[in-house]
């Protein structure tokens, strides 16, 4: 009984000592917080939206003209610039085309340097006529044999005319077969309207492609920066208007921008305006797809007490007075991403807990770490 009894006096002790150093271990852990001093300054009077990064165009790049494909110039995720070569197709045939033009485009213009044989005939004609008008006057030529010698010049100068449409004509139907040749030429070597990546290719070397098929899909590298607004928040906002954005893909980071283009109807899906943002952003950092949020500011209010957003707990903060955490209720003012308007309950100055909130309660004794907001 006795070593029994022991043993349970051994047993109670060892419990007693483990709860003792767990509550001196846990007393330990809850005795730092960490805080930061309310300060006066600007308070932003921010909105709020959802933000996705869209590619500003992507396009698939289609051939204008049928032809086998001799070059491509292009693989899966590589950049391409405006006007870069991205398939060439076999111009073989058309340049024989257009060697055949040009050659028939000689000889017209050969034929017009040379002149008509009706040209001699005409000189011809018009000496017979002034022999034939002289005689007229003098009495011995007839007046019909000389209207018909009047209509011998006329047909021939008229023939001179005809033959000198029918070679302008001829030479200008070359000079515009020539043009179109040289454009379905220029046509053969398929380029990126954009410049951009390459994100699908559809045909390769080998291939015949016919008219209006597609070769490749470019997406362009200017990007939209997308921000939707709730309808309630929409009345406010204004082209200009300053705005901070964070995207999930790169944690905490923030970047600066402004309202581009507020887009003037709602998305029927989802009854959310929309509008555009400029980001001081490396363009490279602009994935499209990546997702964040945004805060575009409507209204400012100056030398306002702020706080660090993340300090408030529904609307009440713990502040740290005399050692001792101090459960607070306020009222709260402007919001932004990471700052609050404070108009009742703190003094600037007054140190608020930031960080595991979760773990103190009103009375609790604490040392503070105070870090910048």
């Amino acid at each position: 009984m006795e070593s029994s009894r022991a043993l349970l006096l051994k047993v109670l002790g060892g419990l007693l000592l483990l709860a003792a150093a767990t509550w001196l271990f846990l007393h330990l852990i809850r005795s730092e917080a960490t805080v930061v001093a309310a300060v006066r300054g600007p308070a932003p009077n921010a909105v709020a939206g959802s933000v996705t990064v869209l590619a500003e165009r992507s396009l698939e790049v289609k051939s204008d003209v049928a032809g086998r494909v001799i070059k491509k110039n292009m693989e899966l995720s590589d950049p391409v610039p405006a006007r870069g070569i991205l398939v060439e197709l076999d111009p073989a045939d058309l340049n024989l085309q257009i060697e055949q033009l040009e050659s028939e485009r000689a000889t017209v213009k050969r034929r017009i340097e040379i002149g008509s044989a009706s040209q001699f005939e005409l000189i011809t004609a018009r000496e017979l006529l002034e022999t034939d008008e002289r005689q007229h006057k003098e009495g011995t030529f007839t007046l019909v044999d000389l209207e018909k010698q009047r209509r011998a010049v006329k047909t021939i100068e008229q023939k001179l005319e005809l033959d000198k449409v029918i070679n302008d004509q001829q030479l200008s139907k070359i000079e515009n077969d020539l043009k179109v040749a040289h454009r379905t030429l220029e046509k053969m070597t398929l380029r990126s309207p954009v410049e951009g990546v390459v994100t699908a290719i559809h045909t390769d070397v080998g291939d015949l492609i016919s008219i209006g098929q597609p070769v490749a899909t470019i997406i362009a590298d200017s990007r939209i920066v997308e921000v939707k607004i709730s309808e309630e928040n929409f009345a406010g906002l204004r082209i200009g208007q300053p705005a901070t954005v964070r995207f999930l893909s790169y944690g905490n980071k923030q970047y600066s921008g402004k309202i581009a283009k507020i887009l003037p109807a709602a998305d029927p899906l989802t009854q959310r305006y929309i509008v555009h943002l400029t980001v001081d952003v490396d363009p490279k950092l602009l994935v499209p797809g990546i997702t964040g949020e945004a805060n575009i500011v409507v209204d400012l209010h100056e030398n306002a007490i702020i706080i660090p957003r993340r300090a408030l707990m529904g609307r009440n903060v713990f502040v740290v007075k005399g050692g001792r955490i101090e459960l607070r209720q306020v009222e709260v003012g402007f919001t932004s991403l990471n700052q609050v308007e404070i108009r009742r309950g703190v003094e600037a100055g007054e140190l608020v807990v930031v960080e595991e909130t979760d773990r103190f309660r009103a009375g609790d004794r604490v040392t503070t770490i105070e870090v910048k907001s």
